[in-house]
């Protein structure tokens, strides 16, 4: 039985090698950080999950999954975000509380009861973030999107996904109505990683900086 910390730290290295700022090469320091530990613990896993044949790792070089171990993060992420919709589709939790409780519960359910999740809520294909969720054989849509500090002046555009790491983020993003699947128009952008201001439905403006713009994703109008 592979470890709930082992589960964690391929779900890691999945999200830096296939995150929205996808890395060619994660090294230690990189896993570290996402893990928030030492480097010597975060060196100390990985030539662990290397010996298990989850992770390639070549020293002071870089690690990357191995076809065992996507597997393994791929269900971790399923689990995860399986749960995170449900949590607030279905008990109400605000989409800044479930991630935090969907990190406890992720590996503990039992496959049934990810079944039945999965059939209560519709077989859904993304969380509540706008993360696709991986399928039950371990295959993953994921949306071609940009952040909204990419997009010009003049241009529509719609809510894909929303960073997920930051509770104080996404509530902040609730407030302002900004969540995946809303459509939005881009008025004005501030040069120089100056602030940009953004309208939805039409009538509601707001100004938002570069932190709040870089937490959005996006993808054309005619794609959304």
């Amino acid at each position: 039985m592979l470890s709930q910390a082992a589960q964690d730290y391929l779900k890691s290295i999945y999200k830096l090698q296939h995150g929205h700022e996808p890395r060619a090469t994660v090294n230690t320091s990189m896993v570290a950080e996402r893990m928030e530990v030492a480097a010597a613990s975060a060196t100390n896993m990985i030539k662990k999950l290397a010996e298990m044949n989850l992770v390639q790792h070549t020293p002071y070089q870089g690690v990357e999954l191995t076809p065992a171990g996507e597997a393994v993060a791929l269900e971790v992420l399923r689990h995860h975000r399986l749960l995170e919709l449900y949590l607030a589709d279905a008990l109400g939790y605000d989409w800044d509380e479930v991630d935090a409780e969907a990190d406890r519960l992720e590996h503990v359910i039992s496959e049934e009861f990810e079944d039945k999740i999965d059939r209560v809520l519709g077989h859904p294909t993304t969380d509540p973030h706008g993360a696709p969720i991986p399928t039950k054989d371990g295959n993953i849509e994921n949306t071609d999107c940009v952040p909204l500090t990419q997009v010009k002046p003049g241009e529509a555009v719609v809510i894909a996904q929303v960073n997920d790491q930051s509770p104080e983020m996404l509530r902040y993003l609730g407030a302002l109505g900004l969540r995946p699947g809303v459509t939005l128009f881009v008025q004005e952008k501030a040069p120089f990683n100056g602030p940009m201001t953004i309208e939805l439905d039409g009538n509601t403006q707001h100004v938002v900086g570069v932190n709040v713009s870089d937490s959005i994703y996006v993808t054309g109008a005619d794609e959304g």
